[in-house]
């Protein structure tokens, strides 16, 4: 009887090729969803500087949105350049940010 007993399923996967999907379909499209983001927060504030040219009030809210935007933008493209100076200057292979595969080499 098996009532007492937990039943395990284990992975036929190994660890590469899952860290390669956690990389591929969530941390990419993740990063993407962000740097929409932070354009849409741009272009928000870009519009709402522009239609408010005679209330400061608004125009200083307009700024504040497009400073936040290119603030938002300037670090994940900061990151994402830092990451890839690592990976070039230790010669790190078998990680592919743009394709989002990764390759782990048995000890």
């Amino acid at each position: 009887m098996d009532l007492f007993f937990i039943n395990i399923a284990y992975a036929s996967e190994s660890l590469d090729q899952f860290i390669g999907k956690v990389n591929k379909f969530i941390i990419n499209p993740l990063i993407l969803l962000l740097f929409g983001l932070a354009l849409i927060y741009f272009l928000y504030g870009v519009f709402e500087f522009l239609s408010n040219l005679d209330n400061e009030e608004k125009k200083t809210t307009g700024k504040s949105h497009m400073i936040w935007g290119i603030v938002g933008i300037t670090i994940m493209m900061g990151v994402f350049t830092i990451m890839n100076i690592i990976l070039n200057t230790l010669n790190i292979d078998g990680i592919d940010p743009e394709q989002g595969t990764v390759e782990l080499q048995s000890p």
